[in-house]
């Protein structure tokens, strides 16, 4: 086995004090030192890149030099593979030929026509720029349709928007009335008797129910096909969120996997493998509210300056014409399937294989590691990050990529394999060590666990709960 204090030994790169210079005045100017949750200092443990400059493929790298490669890019919008050729000079042409008009792009028509083509539930389109504010226009429409204010939320689902309606819900409420709080209500993911009851409590009032199709726990006894039936039964809208799952399930969204046919619908995240677009579908007479063709009153629908900037959505028409062409779907699914049976061999033969489990679809894994007692361990998913870091890996999940090789995956499978090996050598202390903190809350800045001291390093902990207040797998909403 490795010489576990001599490697980390040669990592120091990571904290050079030009990255720690990079990292402070980060913090200086940027509340929180990153304009997204996920990528903050506090979802990472300490020796962890400060900046990352350049990436190419699925690997990235570092302001000191250092290279990585990268498992769920850009928060998982990053489908291809970092600077995807084909998708750069698409954006490139269109950029050359100019970005935003005075009035819609030719290409705006175009993509609307190609989107529309895969989403075969959706009559009309709608571009934007994030999730985020595809969910809350899917909201505001499902309001003014139905003339209700209630939203019903999947609570197993960790993140649908930054705005209020559902922010409301999370232990980061600050700034958000007890009146708006209270318009929205939970639910739990495979409980339908729960759904119903939910309606019966707050008959007529509510106006939709969102949630992903799925997250790590696939549909038992035909839920979502039932859900979708309950909401039509109560005058309710269906909203099914395809930020994540869209341009990973299925071109066509999961909704083409599990058969379903949602009122409205969002995507994101792959559709222009990272440049900032996403999209509300839906029904004719639902989306016409936002229109001009209609004599009802007029639902102020997603009118952004950069919406629907040219060459965001060329990107999006390169996307799809790369997913056709190469089967996209498919080589996600396997990749994904070949790290997930090394990633499980190495758990099971280093018995932590209750302890380190992979979720969720092959082409969008994600892991969770648990104490001794079974319960998200958060000391566990910290050192095992800190071991990744220091093997030259940015893993936050195992969501593959499009440019992720074989050779890649074994190499992964490898690093894992070390980087549990540093955890069973620890053993009970950090099994133990999420009971100790659940213990003493007060705790919770640092923890030194048996490997931090085996390797001389303080590790602090990652965070990853900060949405919801719970320890979770993973948040990666954009």
């Amino acid at each position: 086995m490795e010489d576990t204090k001599t490697r980390l030994n040669q990592v120091p790169r990571l904290g050079s004090p030009g990255a720690l210079e990079l990292r402070a005045r980060a913090h200086d100017l940027i509340p929180g030192g990153a304009h997204t949750y996920a990528k903050g200092d506090d979802q990472w443990p300490e020796l962890t890149p400060t900046a990352l400059v350049r990436g190419e493929g699925c690997r990235v790298w570092d302001a000191d030099g250092n290279e990585f490669i990268e498992y769920g890019p850009g928060g998982r919008a990053v489908t291809l593979g970092h600077a995807y050729p084909d998708v750069v000079q698409a954006a490139h042409r269109q950029l050359l030929a100019g970005s935003n008009y005075t009035r819609p792009a030719a290409i705006e028509l175009e993509g609307a026509e190609k989107l529309l083509e895969l989403i075969r539930a959706a009559d009309m389109a709608k571009f934007t720029k994030d999730g985020s504010t595809a969910t809350t226009a899917a909201v505001k429409l499902a309001r003014a349709y139905t003339g209700r204010d209630m939203v019903g939320v999947c609570r197993d689902h960790p993140f649908f928007s930054y705005d209020d309606w559902f922010v409301g819900t999370t232990a980061i409420n600050a700034g958000i009335p007890e009146s708006v709080r209270n318009l929205t209500v939970t639910f739990h993911y495979n409980d339908i008797e729960g759904v119903q009851s939910l309606f019966e409590e707050h008959r007529g009032e509510i106006a939709c129910v969102i949630l992903e199709a799925e997250k790590t726990e696939p549909p038992r006894n035909d839920f979502l096909r039932r859900l979708q039936e309950v909401c039509a039964e109560h005058g309710a809208l269906f909203i099914l969120d395809e930020t994540i799952t869209g341009f990973r399930y299925h071109l066509g969204g999961a909704q083409e996997v599990f058969g379903l046919t949602p009122d409205l619908s969002t995507f994101g995240k792959g559709l222009a493998n990272g440049l900032a677009l996403s999209a509300l579908v839906g029904k004719r007479e639902i989306m016409e509210l936002g229109g001009l063709r209609h004599s009802g009153e007029r639902v102020f629908l997603l009118s952004t300056t950069h919406g629907a900037e040219n060459h965001a959505l060329a990107a999006a028409l390169a996307v799809i014409a790369v997913y056709e062409e190469k089967a996209v779907i498919e080589a996600l699914n396997e990749k994904g399937e070949r790290l997930r049976l090394g990633v499980e061999q190495v758990a099971d033969e280093l018995g932590l294989s209750d302890h380190f489990e992979l979720l969720g679809r092959s082409s969008n894994l994600v892991y969770a590691t648990r104490d001794a007692d079974g319960k998200p361990s958060q000391a566990f998913r910290t050192l095992f990050l800190q071991e990744m870091v220091a093997r030259g890996f940015l893993a936050p999940s195992f969501v593959i990529t499009f440019s992720h090789g074989n050779r890649e995956i074994d190499l992964t499978v490898e690093a894992v394999a070390g980087a549990l090996e540093v955890v069973a050598e620890c053993g009970e202390d950090v099994l133990h060590a999420a009971a100790r903190r659940r213990a003493e809350p007060d705790q919770l800045a640092e923890v030194v666990t048996a490997g931090a001291q085996q390797c001389d390093h303080l590790v602090q902990w990652a965070d990853a709960d900060a949405v919801r207040g719970e320890d979770v797998v993973e948040c990666a909403h954009g």
